[in-house]
């Protein structure tokens, strides 16, 4: 009256209080093993995910998701008024600015430091990066063309000591020749704008000055070193850079900014990727201890099995047995650990606000670290990925216990009995 058969006798043996007592612990164990492998699994990746899109949001805060260029790094008035024709109503091309990118050094009194100098229109630049929301001092708009002024990271300000008003000579790494000599060029600039973005490469190394005062100081005339672009969709900038390659014909290049980070983010992916093979580990031992299980249960249901297959059960349906009583175990560590999981993922942060607040430290101190609060980003697809894997391995340890169990000879289990 029960079919399948061996799904009734698996479930049984699943709920039923067993004799060995040291078996029911180490069937909890390894319910409590996969749920704690799934839980850190799901938790980890979410806080790596993360970070890395806070890390990548900053990042391309301030760089652009492409960029053109032309022949020898520059492009003419000329250039610019063809490739603004060019892009113009392009698909996937929300925006584009010019820029001049260069480096130089800056002093203030004896304070000396280098520094990358980037010329812009700060009316266009909004459209192409987050700047202008990173000021915490002054304005992008204070940047005119012919009034030289400088807006300077919130470290590199510290580092001259300087703030706004304060003059700042830049030297570009051009030299002019003289009848006296070769002699560097500079010019004072007035500090007008500090921002901050939460990046050391940035709030310590970069300055921004109008593109029309950043052409004559290094030498570049008319010039620019090319155009920013926004696009719609910074995932699918390969492909747009591509498109836009052999749209604009040999003379310009067009890159995006996964070539310009490549290695930064490829080292993020490969810590994610080294963070998941260690972590599933905790499932693969707790996936041994099922297999302890049910070694133990095969070993104690010896007489069991022997009366089934006197009773015309096949080898098969005796596998198929434990093959459910052990997937019952992983179903119910990798629905409990991905619900779990879930709940710390999504909290996360009033988890470690909360730990803070007991403990009395700040776990990732403003002082020390860029991000001082531990982000998380759930997404489904590891959740997904995670519970496949968990199901998948909690099968397999299944398969040497349940054969060994349909090896059993009834003949030598009943025996002694």
């Amino acid at each position: 009256m029960f079919q399948p058969l061996e799904l009734f006798i698996g479930l049984r043996y699943t709920r039923a209080k067993r004799r060995n007592h040291f078996i029911s612990f180490i069937s909890l164990a390894s319910i409590a093993g996969i749920v704690v492998g799934v839980m850190a699994l799901i938790v980890v990746l979410s806080v790596m995910n993360g970070f890395e899109k806070e890390l990548r949001e900053r990042t391309l805060s301030m760089a652009a998701h492409a960029s053109v260029s032309g022949i020898g790094s520059r492009l003419s008035p000329a250039d610019v008024k063809r490739l603004d024709a060019a892009l113009a109503g392009r698909a996937h091309v929300v925006a584009f600015a010019p820029y001049i990118d260069s480096e130089g050094m800056l002093s203030s009194g004896r304070r000396v430091t280098g520094a990358a100098i980037r010329g812009i229109e700060p009316g266009r630049e909004k459209l192409v990066s987050e700047i202008h929301t990173k000021m915490v001092e002054g304005s992008l708009d204070n940047l005119r063309g012919g009034e030289f002024g400088l807006v300077v990271g919130r470290e590199l300000a510290l580092a001259l000591g300087v703030g706004l008003g304060d003059k700042v000579t830049v030297f570009a790494p051009q030299a002019g020749v003289t009848p006296a000599g070769v002699i560097p060029r500079m010019r004072r600039f007035t500090v007008v704008g500090v921002f901050e973005v939460g990046m050391h490469q940035y709030d310590r190394g970069v300055a921004y000055m109008h593109v029309r005062d950043a052409a004559p100081l290094f030498q570049l005339g008319r010039d620019v070193s090319g155009l920013r672009l926004k696009l719609d969709d910074m995932f699918r900038a390969p492909r747009i850079t591509a498109e836009l390659n052999e749209a604009l014909g040999t003379q310009y290049w067009v890159t995006d900014w996964t070539r310009q980070h490549a290695n930064f983010f490829r080292a993020l992916k490969m810590e994610k990727t080294v963070m998941f093979i260690i972590l599933f580990l905790i499932v693969g031992v707790a996936a041994f201890n099922i297999v302890s299980t049910l070694v133990m249960v095969v070993t104690d249901k010896q007489s069991d099995i022997a009366i089934l297959r006197t009773l015309g059960m096949t080898p098969g349906k005796v596998m198929m047995i434990f093959i459910i009583q052990g997937s019952v175990i992983g179903v119910l560590g990798t629905l409990a650990g991905v619900a779990a999981g879930v709940a710390v993922a999504l909290n996360v942060e009033v988890i470690v606000a909360g730990l803070e607040a007991l403990m009395g430290v700040k776990i990732l101190s403003p002082d020390v670290y860029y991000i001082s609060d531990i982000p998380s980003d759930l997404r489904y697809g590891d959740v997904i990925r995670v519970a496949l894997m968990a199901f998948i391995l909690s099968i397999l340890a299944t398969l040497y216990p349940a054969w060994r169990a349909s090896r059993t000879q009834p003949a030598e289990a009943l025996r002694y009995e």
